[in-house]
């Protein structure tokens, strides 16, 4: 465990302190230290100040600002009191373990924070650019667009660009929190921050760094930690009442039951009892800290939180409403089916039709030659090729005229008989007459896409609901696949606005809407939580949602929900632990049932044990 130097010091002092307190107590206890005032109190004095003058210095700094009462000027009353009335090692005990729970409290705050400024190292410290056919190191806030940078084999990414020369895997782990490496090849968009971990890259650069995907994490990171959850906010009220309130009726305690009894040393030692058990340190600590450790935790796997606040609303998930295109489906045209009529073979359908297509720059075209160049077959020289806008192309084949196209055109060359009713899109060939088949293509759900809608429910989400521009029958058969509750069709991007703006009225809970990030900055704005999906690169995603996932995992939607329920769950743990004690012990106090020293655990321990549950967050796994 590595501590930092202000750590160190508060460490040494506790252990002076706490040995000198010791030595004396036990001298004490043995009956050689001399019972008289004047000789013990300037030696239980030593340890006290050793240990206590960083206490005191805080509760003067405080009160130079205005701000009366805080636990610091709680535990000096407590324990100046406690030296008046002959309490010396009561005294020094209550200030050394108040001591030990700031030391715990700042070891527990460094862990967190270290956790979350992990992403920091991602920040590359320079650049190797191309200047004049010579190679110069540089940083990277001084290369502009379009210079030539290097990356060897180890090195960080410096700069968003374009791949020139060269082929490797991306070590991408720091920014999307995915452990695979990433293959990238010439032509390929890369991040900085990612890790080359093979070969050399010519990279063009595209974007300043001030503008580049690290720039923007890095802001969103730093500023996570400022926005503050509803019950971070609610503690800070409490503490600002509490405390004055705490103060007046231990004042209260002291002086109405002396003035009727005349016992004013048991009853000024019982009130200074209650200042000691009712310092809020457990609360006051252990709430930000819990949502500090979900903060880190969730930047562990991938996911960055825009506050606490925001995890705290995806704790309250009720809703889950998902774009389609390029969230629940892979986001491009593959093929899925051939059908062949007659004797015609698969692969030469497929063959015929990417041969016919191979000029065109269309999205359903590029899926078909893609899928003739996993298959390894080689295209055929064509002809006289005429496209045929909105229905397809014809051209010649060795001798034949070729017509590839929609249903619409078919049945214009009188094909209607022979036509089928499809949901996805068909492209149907024909030859002189005949036709010989079709291939069905289509935007097909992502691999991991159903497994992570149920771990959706398992993970507490009441209804999920898909939004998309396609047709009712695509909509209806993926959401058929997915298992999603409901769907809307047919939807311009003004509908999805509306549709979230209905879903907020009907949610029990928080309505988490996920999109791409890059057109649905409008809905990501407008539901309680915006969702990004791979967002690595994408401006538009990291500005407008709320939690920016930086990878393709459909998992780390329920990851970020589990994550949320989990700190939330630590935080109403902590709180009702801490009040409960806090609550006995007071009303023992009162009764004059309790002394100094369990006050003390009933102070400063419950703050340890709530630091140490909410510090439970930052090494939360989440279960898959």
């Amino acid at each position: 465990m590595q501590l930092t130097k202000k750590q160190r010091r508060s460490l040494r002092q506790i252990v002076i302190a706490g040995g000198v307190f010791a030595v004396l107590s036990l001298l004490a206890l043995c009956g050689v230290l001399p019972a008289t005032w004047y000789v013990r109190l300037p030696l239980f004095l030593i340890p006290y100040f050793v240990v206590g003058f960083g206490v005191w210095k805080k509760a003067v700094q405080t009160l130079a600002r205005g701000q009366l009462l805080d636990e610091n000027f709680l535990m000096c009353i407590a324990t100046v009191g406690a030296l008046v009335l002959g309490e010396y090692p009561e005294a020094v005990f209550v200030m050394l373990f108040y001591r030990v729970g700031e030391l715990f409290e700042s070891i527990a705050v460094g862990k967190s924070r270290r956790s979350i400024a992990a992403l920091m190292d991602i920040r590359p410290d320079e650049a190797r650019v191309e200047r004049e056919g010579e190679e110069s190191i540089v940083s990277p806030e001084e290369v502009a667009c379009g210079e030539i940078i290097i990356v060897r084999a180890g090195e960080k990414i410096p700069l968003d660009g374009v791949i020139l020369e060269g082929e490797s895997a991306l070590d991408t782990l720091s920014l999307t929190g995915e452990s695979l490496p990433k293959d990238v090849k010439a032509g390929d968009t890369v991040a900085n921050g990612c890790i080359n971990i093979r070969g050399l890259l010519r990279i063009r650069v595209t974007r300043p760094f001030e503008e580049s995907t690290v720039s923007k994490i890095l802001a969103l990171v730093e500023n996570s930690t400022l926005v503050k959850s509803k019950a971070e906010n609610a503690v800070t009220r409490f503490a600002h009442w509490y405390t004055p309130l705490v103060v007046v009726s231990a004042v209260l305690l002291a002086v109405i039951p002396s003035l009727i009894t005349g016992e004013w040393h048991r009853w000024l030692k019982t009130a200074l009892i209650f200042l000691v058990v009712s310092c809020p340190c457990a609360l006051v600590i252990s709430v930000p800290l819990s949502y500090f450790g979900g903060l880190g935790c969730a930047s562990r796997h991938g996911i960055l939180v825009k506050g606490a606040n925001r995890l705290e609303m995806l704790a309250d998930t009720d809703m889950l409403v998902m774009d389609k295109t390029g969230t629940l489906t892979k986001g491009h045209f593959s093929v899925t089916k051939i059908e062949t009529r007659g004797d015609v073979r698969e692969s030469e359908l497929l063959r015929l039709c990417a041969s016919v297509e191979q000029h065109s720059n269309h999205p359903i075209a590029r899926s078909i030659l893609e899928a003739s160049r996993e298959a390894s077959l080689a295209l055929l020289t064509v002809s006289d090729v005429r496209e045929l806008a909105g229905m397809g192309v014809c051209a010649t084949v060795d001798g034949r005229e070729i017509t590839v196209g929609n249903a619409t055109l078919m049945q214009s060359r009188g094909y209607n008989s022979e036509m089928q009713d499809h949901a996805d899109t068909v492209v149907y060939v024909a030859a002189e007459g005949v036709l010989l088949g079709s291939i069905t293509v289509a935007d097909t759900p992502k691999p991991e896409a159903k497994g992570a809608i149920e771990r959706m429910r398992r993970a507490g989400v009441r209804r999920t609901v898909m939004l998309t521009g396609d047709r009712e029958e695509i909509a209806a058969r993926v959401a058929r696949e997915l298992g999603i509750d409901e769907y809307r069709a047919s939807l311009l991007p003004a509908d999805k606005v509306t549709e979230i703006e209905k879903s907020l009225r009907d949610a029990n809970g928080t309505v988490v809407f996920v999109g791409d990030g890059v057109n649905d900055a409008p809905v990501l704005a407008r539901a309680d939580v915006g969702i990004a999906m791979g967002a690595l690169g994408s401006d538009a995603a990291i500005e407008a949602a709320d939690v920016v996932l930086m990878d393709d995992r459909l998992t780390g939607i329920s990851d970020a929900v589990t994550i949320a329920r989990f700190t939330k769950r630590i935080v109403i743990e902590n709180v009702i632990f801490a009040l409960s004690v806090k609550a006995v012990f007071l009303a023992l106090s009162v009764l004059g049932m309790t002394n100094m020293w369990a006050a003390s655990f009933a102070d400063v321990g419950v703050a340890v044990l709530a630091i140490l549950n909410a510090m439970r967050t930052l090494h939360y796994r989440v279960q898959h």
